[in-house]
């Protein structure tokens, strides 16, 4: 109003004037929003709103009988929780996928800074849980940073692999292996393993598809291998739970594998089509089991069909991601693409082979479905980045 007055507009001429500028906003966010619905891909953004919405399913039927019956709660208590954070989730996807792809490219260096620096403080303010630091308390939900820095840690590594400057130079692949270093270094101090074996699968998954030679990748898997065995020698009291876990593994009768053992029994009683909703026993007898063990308790509740259908929607999302790939002319979006097809895909069968007793135990959620508002923010930002990079380009500009 003040600009108007200053400029001598009358106001008549300055209604108008309002009114030009709300028809031109409105005309700009439809644009924004049609340019957007038609470049993307509907089928990886429909597979991921299935996703998002049995994790609420789900969760509400693993939920209930927790809240409600062993820690006095609302029987709606989690379901409230995941139902919000599910939201906010969704609104993080779309805001992802909404951006230029060049403009996001640029906000990858400072996203990931801020996320490291998250991951570098929680030894110093961060919450211990079972012996963990892994988390920060913001008061209103527990962030574990490493869901968040996840994704903008393939992106980190892309944007060193494809550096100009480091085009025709093995330096690249040297600054990437200090990235994964220092990031795998903050976990193992947490202790997180579980997360740091998805890093490097992530990691080698990335360099071999910007042309790394083998030789590479089996130094480093030889370095990772030597650095573990010091950790165990040297810090036995710190690490000496990897051992245990590997010792009971193999070797059922030397340890404890009541969890693992209970999943598999639930998969088992569940069948092919499972003991009906809230009729299974493994999330009230097992701890975090709609987080570590939700696969089991849909398996035991719903039957494997579900469970079959649950991963295959994970694999045709990896299978649509990499086809993409195959049209990429960037370097950069295709190396992106590849690290996080990667890392979604170790996540999820990592979380189902600890179920099924294929794997050892390692606390790993399962994306999207899994309760926790880390996990389902971090799943976010994987999936908004995955409909970013796979965007129709053609469309935008016509």
């Amino acid at each position: 109003q003040l600009l108007l007055i200053n400029l001598k507009i009358s106001k008549k001429e300055g209604k108008n004037l309002r009114n030009y500028a709300k028809n031109m906003l409105e005309n700009s966010f439809k644009f924004i929003f049609i340019n957007n619905w038609r470049s993307i891909d509907k089928k990886i953004l429909f597979c991921f709103f299935i996703l998002f919405f049995l994790g609420l399913f789900f969760s509400f039927s693993s939920t209930s009988s927790l809240a409600g019956e062993r820690l006095n709660k609302e029987f709606y208590f989690f379901f409230t929780k995941h139902l919000i954070f599910t939201s906010l989730a969704i609104i993080i996807m779309f805001v992802i996928s909404i951006f230029n792809t060049e403009v996001l490219k640029k906000f990858v260096v400072p996203l990931f800074i801020v996320s490291f620096i998250l991951l570098a403080i929680v030894p110093i303010i961060g919450l211990e849980v079972k012996g963990a630091k892994r988390w920060i308390d913001l008061y209103f939900f527990r962030l574990q940073p490493i869901e968040i820095l996840k994704p903008f840690f393939i992106l980190m590594t892309a944007k060193l692999l494809t550096f100009e400057k480091f085009k025709n130079s093995q330096i690249k692949y040297i600054l990437s292996f200090m990235l994964l270093g220092s990031v795998v270094t903050l976990l193992v101090n947490q202790p997180d393993l579980g997360q740091s074996i998805l890093l490097i699968g992530s990691w080698v998954g990335a360099v071999f598809i910007s042309g790394v030679s083998l030789i590479y990748i089996f130094a480093i898997f030889l370095i990772f291998l030597i650095l573990l065995g010091s950790l165990l020698f040297f810090l036995p009291e710190k690490f000496g739970y990897i051992v245990n876990r590997l010792i009971t593994f193999f070797d059922p009768s030397q340890g404890d594998k009541f969890q693992s053992t209970s999943a598999l029994d639930a998969i088992k009683l569940g069948g092919l089509t499972g003991q009906g909703m809230g009729e299974g026993i493994l999330k009230d007898s097992v701890p975090e089991a709609h987080t570590d063990y939700v696969i089991a308790v849909i398996s035991e509740e719903y039957g494997s069909l579900v469970t079959i259908t649950i991963l295959i929607i994970f694999l045709y999302i990896s299978f649509r991601i990499i086809k993409n790939c195959f049209n990429q002319d960037n370097e950069f979006l295709k190396i992106s693409l590849s690290g996080l097809a990667t890392l979604l895909i170790f996540q999820t069968f990592i979380h189902a082979g600890v179920n099924i007793n294929l794997l050892p135990t390692t606390g790993m959620t399962l994306p999207f479905l899994s309760y926790g508002g880390s996990s389902l923010i971090g799943s976010a930002i994987l999936a908004g980045l995955v409909l970013n990079y796979t965007k129709n380009k053609s469309y935008l500009y016509d």
